[in-house]
């Protein structure tokens, strides 16, 4: 029996900490390592940059990495899922568009459920895969009063597609379309015990379908600490440009970090959950913002907060992780690319991570166990009243 495998005795200390690394069970699409950061399927998130969205996903999904063959059958496949009923596309466009487009983007995957859901897991998992980009295009352009959905064209490519059923004032498709890739890709999955995968997968040990159970999970992602972080992160960086102005110097960063933290404000876009290092999706983005967009004022910003605020968190010895996480660049390098709608970025962030935790769900709901799948979650709370607990 491994470490990781290994039970442990459950103390007071166990407990009201959010499950924090205990274990539950087994997540057979990727893992991060404390010191090497992300995988998918055993292979380093660093190294999958180059690869289409088709190729990641069918790693994701068969566990392994496909021939072009192999790819260009399973691609062909969702292909052929793609493209939303005219009744999805309606119903969609008459829910209201007031509040965070994620509350609307939720609400569209239940319709989606409703409109197209299959019953079936396997079945449903794909079709979501595929239709995911046009559905986010659709609740996007809606939500924004963009006017209508350029029809879908899955041949462009996965994310091409999106962007191409995009209708945001302009854009330029050419400079925005490698950024949206890339994103997409570094965001498909994260582990199996992550707030919107563990919900997405709590909610369907239920036997909820697909989509309510996706529904649940993009809930979950919708919050500060989890998938809005990046736009919380971006209003910093603004904030920080705005305060120290375009010619800053990295001491003048240091000072300001140190006066936020003196005065107990919150320094955004460091520390993760499991990692002792900089998120490798971070190092990706920030290595491409550098070599794309040098110059904008937003990215030189982001890059000084990338080297003093991990110098000043140092200095702090209770940060276990002082170095920047995949939020801390992601909404800057997408304002760079040409898309500053930072209200969106949560939605492109579930977009992408509805294929992992989708992909997921399948495996707990009919592989798990043998293929009877596992359990209702269902775990153990202990009655005491307010006053001990407070005590």
């Amino acid at each position: 029996m491994t470490k990781q495998d290994a039970l442990f005795e459950i103390t007071k200390d166990h407990l009201e900490t959010g499950l924090r690394g205990y274990p539950v069970g087994h997540c057979p699409t990727s893992y991060v390592d404390a010191q090497k950061g992300l995988f998918y399927a055993g292979i380093a998130i660093d190294e999958l940059i180059g690869w289409v969205p088709q190729e990641v996903i069918y790693l994701l999904y068969q566990g392994k990495k496909g021939s072009k063959e192999e790819v260009e059958v399973f691609h062909a496949n969702l292909k052929k899922r793609a493209g939303c009923s005219d009744e999805l596309k309606k119903s969609i466009c008459s829910l209201p568009r007031q509040g965070h487009p994620m509350k609307l983007f939720c609400a569209a995957l239940l319709l989606c459920g409703m409109v197209e859901g299959k019953g079936d897991y396997r079945e449903d998992c794909l079709n979501l895969i595929a239709k995911i980009p046009e559905v986010a295009a659709i609740v996007i352009n809606h939500h924004a009063g963009w006017g209508g959905t350029n029809p879908s064209l899955p041949d462009l490519g996965y994310i091409p597609n999106f962007v191409h059923m995009l209708n945001a004032p302009d854009i330029d498709r050419k400079t925005l379309m490698p950024v949206f890739q890339l994103f997409n890709i570094l965001h498909y999955d994260h582990g199996g015990g992550n707030l919107s995968t563990f919900i997405g997968k709590a909610v369907a040990s239920g036997l909820e379908d697909m989509y309510g159970s996706m529904a649940s999970a993009m809930c979950a992602l919708a919050g500060p600490r989890h998938g809005k972080a990046n736009q919380d992160c971006l209003e910093f960086v603004k904030e920080v440009a705005s305060t120290l102005g375009e010619g800053a110097t990295e001491e003048e960063m240091e000072d300001l970090l140190r006066h936020r933290l003196a005065n107990k404000q919150l320094v955004y876009g460091f520390g993760h959950a499991v990692l002792r290092v900089e998120d490798p999706r971070a190092t990706v983005q920030y290595d491409y913002a550098k070599h794309h967009f040098p110059n904008h004022p937003l990215v030189r910003i982001a890059l000084l907060l990338r080297n003093a605020g991990t110098k000043v968190l140092k200095e702090n010895p209770k940060v276990t992780n002082p170095y920047p996480n995949v939020d801390a660049i992601s909404g800057t390098l997408l304002t760079a690319a040409g898309f500053p709608h930072p209200e969106y970025y949560t939605v492109l962030f579930g977009t992408s991570r509805v294929v992992g935790i989708a992909i997921q769900t399948v495996y707990e709901r009919c592989e798990a166990r043998g293929g009877k799948g596992t359990p209702i979650v269902r775990p153990k709370y202990f009655y005491r009243p307010r006053e001990e607990i407070s005590s």
